[in-house]
């Protein structure tokens, strides 16, 4: 009974959300949307040009802002290059370059390549959170995970001056998550947008400048090594 009033009060506050609405009104597939807004509005991290991945794009709505960021003309196509991976199917987004599957899988890193064509990333962008057991230490735990392995992608893909942003929670372990943020980015701003529900605890990190953008040329240098090995 209490979880069927919980469900209730959930649907009523999210079909009264004056971003929901917002969201159907500018034909963004979800609200959360406007919590990238807020934070590019902020921070000014997306601009025509550049290339910008999306880990965990599905349903797209950040894909759709960013795509719409880096628009041209009404109709044209964009200036710049937008790329989303998720182990869930997305529909497609006009312009955007959306590769099903985990990131840390070698098809999934190949296909990659091969849209990056030799580039290096301008921002990666993760509004990734874990399935909650309710158990906080489990849930602190892969939240952390995620963090993780947004930040590896991060070194192995993003320009040395790129930024990186990522959703976590105040309760799953943030204290830490921060402490790895600053081991590993020169500049580091926790942000809040309006669009978050006052009650979640979710807060945005994000992280500018590499400390140490060398990590990159290492694994390639070491895929190298082992696909001469393979040969000889």
């Amino acid at each position: 009974m209490k979880k069927k009033k919980l469900n209730k009060n959930w649907l009523h506050d999210h079909i009264n959300d004056p971003y929901v609405k917002l969201a159907q009104k500018e034909g963004f597939r979800a609200r959360a949307a406007f919590k990238l807004k807020e934070i590019d509005e902020t921070e000014k991290l997306i601009r025509p040009g550049q290339v910008i991945v999306d880990l965990g794009s599905t349903p797209g709505s950040w894909s759709q802002y960013v795509r719409r960021k880096l628009a041209g003309k009404e109709g044209g196509g964009i200036n710049g290059t937008m790329i989303g991976l998720d182990m869930l199917p997305m529909e497609p987004i006009a312009d955007v370059h959306f590769i099903l599957g985990d990131f840390r899988e070698g098809r999934v890193l190949r296909e990659l390549a091969v849209i990056l064509a030799g580039r290096q990333v301008d921002v990666v962008l993760s509004d990734m959170a874990p399935n909650l057991s309710g158990i906080p230490t489990a849930d602190s735990a892969r939240m952390e995970h995620l963090i993780d392995l947004a930040i590896e992608f991060s070194q192995m893909h993003l320009k040395p001056g790129g930024s990186l942003v990522v959703k976590c929670f105040k309760d799953m372990g943030f204290s830490q998550i921060v402490e790895k943020f600053r081991a590993e980015f020169k500049v580091v701003k926790q942000v809040k947008p309006k669009a978050s529900r006052d009650k979640s605890s979710e807060i945005f990190l994000v992280g500018k400048g590499l400390k140490n953008p060398g990590v990159q040329n290492v694994v390639e240098e070491e895929e190298i090594d082992l696909m001469d090995q393979s040969r000889s």
